[in-house]
């Protein structure tokens, strides 16, 4: 969510990378610490603000997309835009949509903080950097005949200093990039980048900083060139180091989590609600207070998940002041979790948790809890832990008051093509 209005990120990986000379889109390449898309899908499962992420990929490609929503790629990038919008779920309508390029994996949580806040106020926002480099118009050759760079005339120089390059992402309101494509398509209107048909139809477009290290990998070179950058090898000029693993530095292959949550029991009348925890409801003459259905044990999971890959807490992702949440089983906001920890390229290995209580006796249902959390994980029932302790008749746990939570999970790093659990 960002000012209140849900996000949705359209991840372009349609293109067939023809100009890169590989056997397959250049977006699918494994490389050390995964693939261009991958590191260009992480970026956004990361960012707080996003609430949903889809995929647009040619046919044969939906595994690639690490568990996120996919749509297919049409007839050209317009097309693939399009049917990527028609995929947004339903809870994202009257939100945000930010339109990212695959090719583009060096993006950062800047520059997506900047076309979110752009977006927000004008509706329509995109990066740019300057362009610093002397561009010439150049006249065609003779009888149409193609003209390679670095031949012909030159008819004029372009004033460079009212001249802008444009990166992705681009952020626009949802209904509005809508009805821009639609009305470019009706006017057969050429749309070379989203913005574009923005200003066809004539709305209003922002522009805000870019980050030259958002470059996009078009060649084998574009690629070289810019790991040499990382790496100090060009000079003084280098990217930025992205906090996430690179393309080309060993990704660390372990990420550990803890999680932590606690909820009063219910008091009145309404005490008597089912007991929910880690997916199994519990016998018991008192329920869990809570927005959702107060499932302590999967929201200290959902919390370590989260911890280990960055991406906030579930106060953030799902706040209580949320209608949406209000009663929804925690397994759900559990499931979404999973969806987050798949699109950053992790797999969970094992999760270890605890339980703090005097009531009611854990022992009979912790081998259910065991099932219910490795089903959702994608994982064995051994692999993963349920346990119960009490605090001997010390604190709110110990004065029957409420339960208390702790889960540790392990995280492994998906290589291309792998399964969940091998």
């Amino acid at each position: 969510m960002y000012r209140g209005r849900p996000v949705a990120a359209l991840i372009m990986a349609g293109g067939s990378g023809t100009r890169f000379g590989s056997d397959r889109p250049k977006q699918f390449i494994d490389m050390k610490g995964g693939t261009m898309l991958r590191r260009a899908t992480r970026a956004f499962a990361e960012h707080p603000a996003v609430d949903e992420i889809v995929v647009v990929v040619p046919p044969g490609y939906e595994e690639s997309a690490d568990g996120c929503k996919t749509a297919p790629a049409g007839a050209d990038r317009a097309a693939s835009v399009r049917n990527g919008l028609s995929a947004v779920s339903p809870r994202c309508e009257g939100g945000l949509v930010l339109i990212h390029d695959a090719a583009r994996p060096f993006v950062t949580a800047d520059v997506i903080d900047r076309v979110l806040e752009g977006a927000a106020e004008t509706g329509a926002a995109i990066p740019v950097i300057p362009v610093t480099d002397t561009i010439y118009e150049m006249q065609p050759e003779p009888k149409g005949e193609p003209n390679p760079f670095g031949s012909g005339l030159a008819v004029r120089t372009l004033p460079r200093e009212k001249l802008a390059a444009v990166q992705t992402p681009q952020g626009f309101d949802l209904a509005l990039i809508r009805a821009a494509h639609t009305r470019a398509l009706e006017k057969k209107a050429a749309v070379t980048d989203d913005g574009s048909a923005v200003l066809a139809a004539g709305g209003e477009l922002r522009l805000v900083a870019g980050d030259p290290a958002n470059r996009k990998v078009t060649t084998k070179d574009d690629l070289q060139n810019a790991a040499s950058q990382r790496d100090g090898s060009c000079g003084a000029s280098r990217l930025r180091e992205p906090q996430e693993p690179s393309l080309w530095l060993a990704a660390s292959e372990h990420r550990v989590g803890i999680g932590f949550d606690a909820h009063r029991f219910k008091a009145g009348q309404a005490a008597s609600g089912p007991l929910v925890l880690g997916g199994v409801e519990i016998p018991f003459e008192r329920g869990l207070e809570g927005h959702s259905d107060a499932d302590v044990l999967t929201h200290a999971l959902m919390d370590a998940i989260l911890g280990a890959l960055r991406l906030g807490d579930i106060g953030q992702l799902f706040p209580d002041t949320d209608a949406r949440y209000e009663g929804i089983s925690s397994m759900k906001l559990l499931e979404d979790v999973v969806s987050r920890m798949r699109a950053a390229g992790y797999a969970a290995e094992n999760a270890d948790s605890t339980l703090v209580c005097e009531r009611p006796k854990i022992a009979p249902y912790h081998a259910e809890m065991e099932r219910s959390l490795a089903e959702a994980l994608g994982i064995p029932p051994e692999r993963v832990s349920v346990k119960a302790t009490t605090t001997e008749k010390l604190g709110f746990t110990g004065r029957e008051e409420g339960i208390a939570a702790e889960a540790v999970v392990l995280l492994i790093q998906k290589r291309q093509g792998q399964q969940e659990h091998d």
